[in-house]
């Protein structure tokens, strides 16, 4: 069961729901399934077909986690490697392949943190952005209103509302790709709104 966006955070939640993705782009002349979809009756795409549809979606999950674009775009490479040791580039034997990547995203972007948090560095989150991957990758000032707000919840807070504002996952799908339990998701949910209506809300 989904849980419904409150109408107490109506503008930014579009916001994040309007970020452009690439679902159902057309590789080598046929449409990669949304994420979450099981391949059952079909090959599963290759890790080529995977690496052009969802690289971009995975770009910006990952951007929304971590807050630069470089560090974001290494954190995907990282994910697309860890499937590939795992699975090879055929892919065979993994029925999901969009909900494996996000996951593997979301544990790369982890480890980022972990290691920032270790070594005691700060990354300034919006400085020394390169060429954008594409038109759609630019984040628009709102955008980044957003993610300043964003970068001041906690991890699991954060993680949390980005797999459910952006990425659109039920609590069910964020609980299997975070390792929680439903339960926690919600309330987590819950609290991070709270912190950034008061941080977003006193702006409008």
């Amino acid at each position: 069961m989904q849980y419904a966006i409150p109408a107490a955070h109506p503008w930014w939640s579009r916001l994040l729901s309007r970020m452009p993705r690439t679902e159902d782009r057309p590789v080598r002349g046929r449409h990669l399934r949304a994420l979450d979809t099981p391949y059952d009756d079909e090959p599963p795409p290759t890790l080529t077909e995977l690496y052009r549809a969802r690289r971009l979606d995975m770009v910006r999950l990952a951007l929304f986690l971590v807050d630069d674009l470089p560090t974001a775009e290494d954190v995907v490479q990282d994910a697309f490697a860890a499937v590939c040791r795992m699975y090879g580039t055929s892919l065979d034997g993994l029925q999901d392949p969009g909900a494996y990547l996000r996951t593997a995203v979301v544990n790369a972007a982890r480890s980022v943190l972990r290691r920032r948090r270790t070594s005691r560095a700060y990354t300034p989150p919006h400085q020394g952005y390169g060429p954008p991957l594409d038109e759609g990758l630019l984040l628009a000032e709102e955008h980044r209103q957003v993610l300043d707000a964003l970068a001041q919840l906690t991890q699991r807070q954060r993680e949390v509302l980005v797999l459910r504002y952006w990425s659109e996952l039920s609590e069910a799908q964020i609980a299997q790709t975070l390792g929680l339990a439903r339960g926690t998701v919600k309330s987590t949910a819950s609290r991070a709104l709270d912190i950034l209506e008061k941080k977003l809300g006193a702006g409008r």
